[in-house]
């Protein structure tokens, strides 16, 4: 019998109205357009700035932009995965909020939290899933309201965060195409370098971590950069060498959009030319779980049916990985 493999067939995506600039950030703390550029690459993110509205109401956007380009019926889709850091609430899960939004009734749902790598870990799920034969349609979201946790008056990270989500729709396939081989590791070193330091169990939330502004993203940026290169390089060539291929066969890397620096030094290290990798980080800064989903969202136009694409990611954990895909469609360009 021949293999079952997930082959992605639609791409959706969602990125709020307001533009928050440079011009703006350099009123809030000290630092300057040219910093930030220089710094991490970054002109531009967009915020979800509205009252009462979440993460979900992001990914119900992507979702809903997905399924009209798939031509998709609500009662098909069979499961719902949705990568987030940014939940609504605790619980109940944003993925089933986002099932009742858009009227899902036939699908099981649930989030997935790998912060940065998020989506990452999504993809490969939502593939495994669909490989076991039992599934059809599968939505793997990539979604985050980084603005929720980001501290204004923090110099060093409130530059580089912005909002967005987008999603992919995985489906059966017996060509050679869709998610082939996936390289993705944590090794639970990074919590002292990147993490948020209240609201879980271990700290929970009280007047002292309010004051103490405890509730939002504590980085070490020179930590973070040193193993987000040699990590999202490492296991680029890992899955490449289990594959085959050479920098020659490869016709786009999608890295995560953390910091231009990580991405050139990532890209240099591999051999791989500028021109084929995607980069979107000056519009909308790093949008965690959605930055590798809204790449794709972008420069789905130039994608054509066969091209060899390498998705990498790093975040909090430490989490990283990279995944092999083979792209199932030509875009519309």
């Amino acid at each position: 019998m021949e293999k079952i493999n997930a082959v992605i067939t639609g791409v959706g995506g969602y990125v709020p109205d307001y533009i928050l600039t440079n011009e703006e950030i350099s009123k809030m703390v000290d630092t300057t357009d040219e910093w930030i550029m220089g710094r991490i690459g970054i002109k531009e993110r967009r915020i979800l700035h509205e009252e009462g509205l979440g993460t979900s109401f992001m990914a119900r956007k992507a979702v809903k932009q997905l399924m009209q380009r798939t031509k998709s019926n609500p009662d098909d889709i069979d499961l719902v995965i949705v990568a987030t850091t940014t939940a609504d609430y605790h619980f109940p899960s944003t993925a089933s909020i986002l099932c009742e939004r858009v009227k899902l009734k036939n699908a099981f749902a649930f989030d997935m939290q790998a912060v940065c790598s998020g989506f990452l870990y999504a993809l490969e799920t939502g593939a495994n899933f669909i490989r076991s034969g039992k599934y059809k349609k599968v939505i793997v979201v990539g979604a985050d309201k980084m603005s929720s946790v980001i501290d204004y008056t923090d110099r060093a990270t409130c530059p580089i965060f912005g909002d967005g989500a987008a999603a992919f729709m995985l489906e059966p396939t017996r060509e050679d195409m869709g998610v082939m081989d996936a390289v993705l590791r944590t090794d639970g070193k990074g919590l002292p370098f990147l993490h948020i330091k209240a609201g879980g169990s271990v700290c929970a939330p009280s007047y002292y971590t309010l004051d103490n502004r405890m509730h939002y993203i504590y980085q070490e940026g020179r930590t973070v950069f040193k193993y987000a290169v040699a990590n999202m390089a490492d296991a680029c060539e890992a899955v490449m060498e289990r594959n085959h291929l050479t920098k020659e066969d490869i016709d786009w890397v999608i890295p995560h959009q953390a910091n231009m620096r990580i991405i050139t030094a990532v890209s240099q290290r591999l051999g791989v030319s500028p021109e084929k990798v995607m980069v979107n980080i000056e519009r909308y800064g790093n949008t965690s779980a959605g930055t590798l989903p809204l790449c794709v969202w972008d420069f789905e136009d130039k994608l054509k049916k066969g091209d060899k694409l390498i998705f990498t990611a790093f975040g909090a954990g430490f989490a990283w990985g990279a995944i092999y895909v083979k792209w199932g469609y030509d875009g519309k360009g």
